[in-house]
């Protein structure tokens, strides 16, 4: 009975909804035909509530259908999967390489088919990641291809927060990206490991700009400016141009002093994981059992995170080494060496005599050799003697010029001014 009821209640309702709906649909205006075009750059356009109700002015636009490109596809792969008819394909492909290095392809990057009700395929939009857009248009079988790369706009911003747990959920909490974590791990690992110096309580600022591209937001561009308070010290850190801007100078990071933060030594060769074991004279073999020497700090890392060399350098050897497994050594500047133990495997054209820079990926975390589970074993010697990566002291870079200096400090205090919530007018007229 109650079945019955409730059946007879939502049959009423929906009639009720249909009386509506025909009701409206005599009593809407009569639409004029609407003009679809492209909107000026950098203008926004307000949806039409005509456009958007209309099925003929909807009938003439293509409709979007998206793909993704798998790894491994070529250019062709992708045309044919995008609905290119095989007759076409030849001419489509010319016409799109023109454009479109197709070795520039990334795999996970959508791609669209446009497609007419009455036409078929008229086009493709293929990406060039974080640069812009390759429009392919088909007229009557013959194709043409066009490069339109984004509009590319910034947005200042500005977040002050404290670490409580880990540093991308405490910048989160502060209003700014998770992803700004990485980009100001960049700026301070010369003078910070975060894997091991970061504490609950510490304090940030960090200025920094958002890129959009065709208004879509896209991440961290740049930091312009960040103080850190770890433990009792502030860190400082501003953007400058380290040459006369006539000679094309490179922008790098500086301290409130004028110093530059780059050393010759990163403080650790993966910017973020957990240290599971230190240096030691006498540390407890897990494999082998017995107490002995441990040259190295262990990270405990998954199988295939990056490692980065520490300093610029050349590759001594690639290769398995005893109980250190697959394993990289360089040679650096004024008589120290580092050494890389138990990857998984090696950077592309990581082999001996090849140069390195500080920074480059040379190979990725794995288990090789004596090992209980996925690490990286960092080592450090200077001039044939063992040393502890973490008190390792890392000489700076040249400084600024003497002649730079009166700019640099004009630069910081405009961004001094702006880490503490002023005007950015004075910033903008800078390098």
């Amino acid at each position: 009975m109650r079945t019955e009821q409730l059946g007879r209640w939502a049959a009423g309702l929906l009639s009720v909804a249909l009386a509506i709906f025909l009701g409206w649909l005599a009593t809407r205006p009569a639409y004029s035909p609407v003009e679809v075009g492209a909107a000026a750059s950098g203008s926004a356009v307000e949806d039409d509530p005509a456009f958007a109700l209309d099925p003929e002015a909807l009938d003439e636009v293509p409709f979007p259908l998206e793909h993704e490109i798998r790894r491994g596809d070529t250019l062709d792969g992708v045309l044919l999967r995008a609905g290119v008819p095989e007759a076409e394909l030849r001419q489509a492909s010319a016409s799109v390489s023109q454009v479109l290095d197709p070795r520039k392809l990334r795999a996970h990057d959508s791609f669209f088919s446009m497609v007419h009700r009455d036409e078929g395929l008229v086009g493709i939009r293929l990406p060039r990641r974080g640069q812009g857009v390759v429009v392919a248009d088909r007229k009557r079988g013959v194709w043409t291809s066009r490069y339109r790369p984004y509009r590319r706009s910034h947005i200042r911003r500005l977040v002050h927060g404290e670490l409580r747990g880990a540093l991308e959920s405490s910048i989160r909490r502060a209003g700014g990206p998770a992803s700004l974590a990485e980009s100001m791990a960049k700026v301070l690992q010369w003078d910070l490991d975060f894997n091991r110096d970061l504490r609950v309580g510490d304090r940030f600022e960090i200025l920094f700009d958002e890129l959009l591209l065709d208004g879509q937001l896209q991440g961290v561009d740049r930091i312009h400016a960040l103080r850190y308070r770890n433990r009792d010290r502030w860190l400082e850190a501003y953007r400058f141009a380290d040459e006369e801007p006539a000679e094309g100078g490179s922008n790098r990071y500086y301290d409130a002093d004028g110093q530059p933060l780059r050393r010759q030594f990163l403080r650790s060769p993966l910017p973020y994981s957990r240290v599971t074991s230190r240096f030691s004279l006498s540390r407890f073999h897990p494999v082998l059992k017995r107490r002995m020497p441990h040259y190295g700090v262990d990270y405990g890392a998954p199988v295939g995170t990056p490692v980065r060399a520490t300093a610029d350098g050349t590759v001594v050897s690639a290769g398995t080494r005893g109980g250190g497994g697959r394993t990289v050594r360089l040679r650096h500047a004024n008589g120290y060496l580092t050494a890389y133990l138990h990857l998984s495997g090696y950077a592309q054209g990581v082999r001996a005599g090849a140069r390195v820079d500080q920074g480059q990926v040379i190979g990725y975390v794995g288990s090789s050799g004596l090992s209980t589970g996925p690490h990286l074993d960092y080592r450090v010697q200077s001039n044939g003697r063992w040393v502890n990566p973490a008190t390792l002291v890392s000489e700076p870079v040249p400084p600024l010029a003497d002649s730079l200096l009166p700019a640099f400090f004009e630069r910081r205090d405009a961004l001094r001014h702006e880490l503490r919530g002023g005007s950015g007018r004075a910033l903008r007229a800078g390098p």
